[in-house]
């Protein structure tokens, strides 16, 4: 059928733009003695969630991004506002820690909640996620949890689906899993989460939860950073021309957070050349060298040396014959499925465990401060300033002298919080003061096993800058894509059978590693058998198919089709950044958010034609 009929039909086919299915007017909440947000003397906030919209809600730890959640789901009361509802409207909330408490197994809390879901269609989104739902709910590890509530969320048929931190403790065959099921989701879903990767692939839309307000704007989460930078300039060019200098003080924060990005570019940059560096290193025999260093100066510079080290569970090897020169500064990635032995090799690695064949050789001078996923989220009754500083006002970062309160904004915090409670503090800042605790103690390496689990977008981007400032060696374990791409030099790749792919690079650099391993094999499955003596003949050169008049002129003009939409479709996610506009003009509203599916639609649609003729083209 013709492109240009499969779109019309399609267009048939989906639903008119319709109002909103969820709002909230006018909304404020008090929380411990002050206005979260929607402060009396201004205005509250106000929320519209189409049918069809893919939302990011973003916002620093503590900005109020999982109470929302609380309020859309009607699970707390707010103090001002007015909440509307589509008469039929199912929503689902997905917790970051769901309650198992009371629950035999992980089926029994499955099945239980205010929408029971039907047994079978959990079990079959269990299956697809690999879980045992019959595991003790009090033994299941936090990946298991994980599977069990996302099992729960789906299997209730939501029409909107809250998402709090869902990529947490699942490997990257499950979030591979979780964004295909999203992908083809009719509802709408709102997702908090620190995925950089995973919100740039599912969101239309961005909301932004800053010091009371919320925004919205019509562009995915790939363009928020530069919308916030944005806003954050307009802001002190307003502060400045006011010549309010307690306004600029209070955004010491906000414009950290500009500088911040522009120096963790250049870090980027660095990062770069480390990984060309790495990459000469592990050349295999006969590829260059570096010039720089000898091979004695590379020996003299390790501080881990593996060499052909081996382990086994219960006659499965985790991992097999692997050898590897880990030298002083070098930032490691881990990744792997759940199981495939990535813990196992950091045990190996920092000799808290003995290989069963091969050696393992450790500097002496080697100290080490692991901060793993099971971390403690630290006492609730004890202050800020006990956890860091045993209760003065001192505290030694690395073997300087600093005052606590000053080290604080260094993590992101208000100093006035010194004397905060721990317990009054949201589980993403204990997460964030943890690590302040942690990097100011004196090492030379520095073990991360999930660090990014509960934090929000600035500080990864804080914890990405103390990275690449640390002088000592880094190994991280984490499912966190962009995060390994913005930090590491080295990736080890597991895939289960023991075998350990070693790739200078981040996360991209191993999955396109991976990637062109599968094609060929891929092809030769595909080949039909052939003759011995056919084998021994060079294959014939392969030839770009011909192709028929409507198909050439559909080659030749998607590409402009393709542009004059993207320019479209910018175009009208401009004009819906207006967050009046609805409540102004509904009408236009409705025309203009249709036209924008239309032209999304048509463009995927006209780039899935143009490299299915592209492929055909290049043979």
């Amino acid at each position: 059928m013709p492109l240009a009929a499969r779109t019309a039909l399609a267009y048939l086919a989906r639903p008119m733009a319709q109002p909103p299915i969820l709002s909230w007017e006018n909304l404020g909440l008090q929380q411990g003695g002050r206005w979260l947000f929607g402060h009396p003397d201004t205005k509250g906030l106000d929320l519209h969630i189409g049918p069809r919209d893919r939302l990011a809600l973003i916002g620093r730890n503590g900005a109020g991004k999982t109470t929302l959640f609380k309020l859309v789901d009607d699970r707390i009361e707010a103090d001002r506002g007015t909440r509307k509802v589509k008469q039929g409207t199912r929503i689902v909330l997905l917790q970051q820690e769901p309650d198992f408490s009371g629950y035999g197994t992980l089926m029994d809390f499955a099945l239980g909640g205010n929408l029971p879901p039907a047994a079978h269609k959990v079990e079959a989104i269990a299956g697809q996620l690999g879980v045992d739902m019959n595991t003790p709910a009090t033994s299941a590890s936090g990946g298991e949890r994980r599977r069990a509530a996302i099992a729960r969320a789906l299997a209730q048929d939501p029409d909107l689906l809250l998402m709090d931190e869902p990529t947490n403790h699942l490997d990257l065959a499950a979030i591979d899993w979780l964004e295909s099921w999203l992908d083809r989701y009719k509802g709408a879903f709102i997702a908090i989460s620190h995925d950089r990767t995973f919100l740039k692939r599912l969101t239309r839309a961005t909301l932004w939860l800053d010091r009371g307000m919320l925004r919205r704007k019509e562009i995915g989460f790939g363009g928020y950073e530069a919308w916030e930078e944005q806003v954050y300039a307009e802001e002190a060019r307003a502060a400045e021309k006011l010549d309010a200098k307690l306004k600029i003080e209070a955004h010491w924060l906000e414009r950290g957070v500009t500088a911040r990005r522009k120096r963790n570019q250049g870090r980027l940059e660095a990062l770069y050349r480390m990984r060309e560096q790495r990459a000469a290193m592990i050349a295999p025999k006969g590829g260059a060298k570096l010039s720089l260093a000898t091979d004695e100066d590379f020996k003299s510079k390790s501080v881990i040396v593996a060499e052909r080290i081996s382990k086994s569970y219960g006659g499965r090897k985790v991992i097999k014959d692997f050898s590897l020169r880990i030298q002083r500064g070098d930032r490691i990635g881990v990744v792997g499925a759940n199981g495939a032995g990535k813990t196992t090799l950091l045990r190996l690695l920092t000799g808290e465990m003995a290989p069963d064949t091969g050696k393992v050789e450790i500097s002496r001078k080697l100290t080490g401060v692991m901060i793993d996923q099971q971390r403690s989220l630290l006492e609730g009754d004890v202050t800020v300033r006990q956890v860091l500083a045993e209760g003065g006002d001192w505290i030694d970062v690395r073997g300087q002298r600093k005052h606590v309160q000053g080290y604080l904004k260094e993590f992101l915090f208000d100093p006035g919080l010194i004397d905060t409670k721990v317990g009054t503090m949201s589980g993403g800042e204990r997460s964030r003061l943890l690590l302040a605790r942690e990097f100011a103690r004196k090492s030379n390496l520095l073990v991360l096993d999930e660090p990014t689990n509960d934090l929000d977008l600035e500080t990864l981007d804080l914890l990405q800058e103390v990275i690449a400032d640390y002088e000592g060696t880094v190994l991280i374990v984490s499912h966190d894509r962009d995060f390994l791409d913005r930090t590491v030099t080295l990736t080890l790749g597991l895939d289960g059978s023991g075998a350990i792919d070693i790739v200078a690079g981040g996360y991209a650099d191993w999955e396109a590693k991976r990637t062109k391993r599968r094609l060929p094999s891929a092809r030769k499955e595909r080949a039909p058998a052939k003759s011995r003596e056919a084998v021994s003949s060079p294959p014939p050169e392969r030839k770009a198919s011909k192709l028929s008049y409507k198909d050439q002129r559909d080659y030749e003009l998607l590409p402009a089709r393709i542009e004059e939409l993207e320019t479209a479709i910018v175009k009208g996610e401009q004009i819906l950044s207006d967050p009046d506009l609805f409540a102004s003009d509904p009408q236009k509203f409705a025309n203009i958010s249709q036209g924008l599916e239309n032209a999304r639609f048509e463009k995927d649609a006209a780039e899935e034609r143009w490299l299915e003729l592209a492929e055909r083209v290049e043979g």
